[in-house]
């Protein structure tokens, strides 16, 4: 048995295990590379990886990282089945598309100076049709049942604890009379995440693919962040501000949602108008409302206790572009979430047009802000900002909260692997950086006496 790195090997996009034993070959999850640089030449089908040949496709959870090259399997002759909880396989077709919707968009900007140029004409990776083909292909999969997925591979799914659906995948694998069982954690998730229940960690593993995006630190405890959150929201109240957030359509904002129902119903705080400005991000959180059987027990005791979280009159979505532009009239308190989550494009743009130089607007950043992008220029304190090729003054009062990851920080991980660990099976990190993944490996090495294997790019493993 053999398992080939096709992505997140070194870094934390475009996650891709092609497993291949004498009998059968199984890819775990294809996601697209994100990120600047070289990585739009990364997404592509890679050498070696023949769709045609592939029995099975699984998939751990719904992120683009994880599953934004799956069109490209149906688009070169895939003709089996796609793999995932019926919760990711939602959430998969809104994501790709509007990856499939972004690119068209890109393209076609790119196009009309190529033409110009006398260059050839560019084509986006997938468009919307291609993606309706890979949806088709998908089979929903239960937590915790096992099923066949190629001959000798059985596969078994348990909750993960990152975003709605999100799980971990245990393939046992039966080859020339031994038995082998392989891991893949896909994205685990913190403790206490809000609404979903908690990652379920295997108990045995004959080798195990592990993610280390934060295996360098922990995150800030998320009672501190509720205490900054509730402050905000509070003093935002008293002087009558806009509250403008840049939020995640997937998974962050139906946090914040949530965490502002727990506000509103556990205090005195009169509930304000919410906005739910992004169409990706209304339709999410419709999609997380159709599967309250993942809720965990302390959200399902909320949903029942408090009439405001069922009802939610406060949240209003703003689904078109002229329900957008009427935001701007709307006095405070009012809370205004728009995408996107690192401030790049999208909607958030046009508040911060409109917002940023007032001094009674406030800036809530949910998220991280990768180098270079306008969210991080707030974050780091800039004084004014380039938005549409216009300065605007930053006068509003900006406020980063750091402790909403969706990602499991070190402690976590290590309380995940904990489980495995007795087993002593063979280690790979990946979906993560050199700064993440060293510190973790480390951190394993010392507390119980494995060497983790760090790949590369191409690497092969076998077991």
């Amino acid at each position: 048995m053999k398992i080939t790195l096709h992505g997140a090997a070194g870094e934390v996009t475009g996650s891709a295990y092609l497993l291949e034993t004498a009998r059968a070959r199984v890819l775990v999850d294809f996601g697209m590379f994100q990120g600047g640089g070289n990585t739009d030449a990364k997404n592509v089908l890679p050498l070696g990886l023949d769709p045609k040949r592939l029995d099975a496709v699984l998939l751990t959870h719904a992120h683009l990282d994880h599953c934004g090259r799956l069109p490209l399997l149906t688009k070169a002759g895939y003709q089996g089945g796609i793999y995932a909880t019926g919760a990711t396989r939602d959430l998969a077709g809104l994501i790709l598309r509007d990856s499939a919707k972004v690119q068209s968009y890109d393209v076609e900007r790119k196009n009309r100076k190529r033409e110009r140029a006398g260059k050839p004409l560019l084509e986006p990776l997938y468009n919307a049709n291609e993606v309706d083909q890979t949806m088709s292909r998908f089979r929903d999969v239960e937590f915790d049942r096992s099923f066949q997925v190629g001959e000798g591979i059985t596969a078994r799914y348990t909750i993960a604890g990152h975003m709605l659906g999100s799980a971990s995948i245990k393939l046992t694998v039966q080859e020339k009379g031994k038995t082998r069982i392989v891991v893949f954690s896909g994205d685990i998730g913190p403790m206490h995440l809000a609404i979903i229940r908690g990652a379920v960690p295997f108990k045995h593993a004959d080798l195990v693919f592990m993610e280390s995006t934060y295996g360098d630190r922990d995150n800030k405890p998320l009672k501190e962040t509720l205490a900054e959150f509730r402050g905000i929201i509070q003093d935002a109240v008293k002087r009558r501000a806009r509250i403008l957030v840049p939020a995640f359509a997937v998974g962050r904002t139906q946090q914040i949602l949530y965490h502002l129902d727990e506000l509103f119903c556990a205090s005195k705080l009169k509930p304000f108008p919410v906005f739910l400005d992004s169409p990706m991000a209304i339709e999410a959180t419709n999609i997380y409302r159709r599967h309250p059987d993942l809720f965990d027990d302390e959200a399902k005791a909320w949903r029942r206790g408090c009439a405001l979280t069922r009802k939610q009159a406060h949240v209003k979505p703003t689904p078109t572009a002229q329900d957008s532009m009427k935001l701007n009239d709307v006095s405070g308190p009012c809370l205004i979430m728009a995408g996107s989550g690192m401030c790049t494009a999208g909607r958030i743009l046009h508040h911060f047009k409109h917002g940023l130089w007032q001094p009674d607007t406030v800036v809530m950043i949910v998220g991280y802000q990768g180098e270079g992008t306008l969210g991080r220029q707030l974050v780091d304190g800039a004084k004014s900002v380039k938005i549409f090729g216009e300065k605007i003054a930053v006068k509003a009062h900006i406020h980063t909260l750091n402790g909403f990851s969706a990602h499991a920080g070190q402690s976590a991980l290590m309380n995940w692997f904990g489980s495995l660990a007795p087993s002593k099976p063979k280690v790979v990190l990946t979906h993560g950086e050199a700064r993440g993944r060293e510190p973790l490996a480390e951190l394993i090495r010392k507390r119980h006496g494995l060497k983790p294997i760090l790949p590369a790019q191409g690497d092969v493993i076998k077991l």
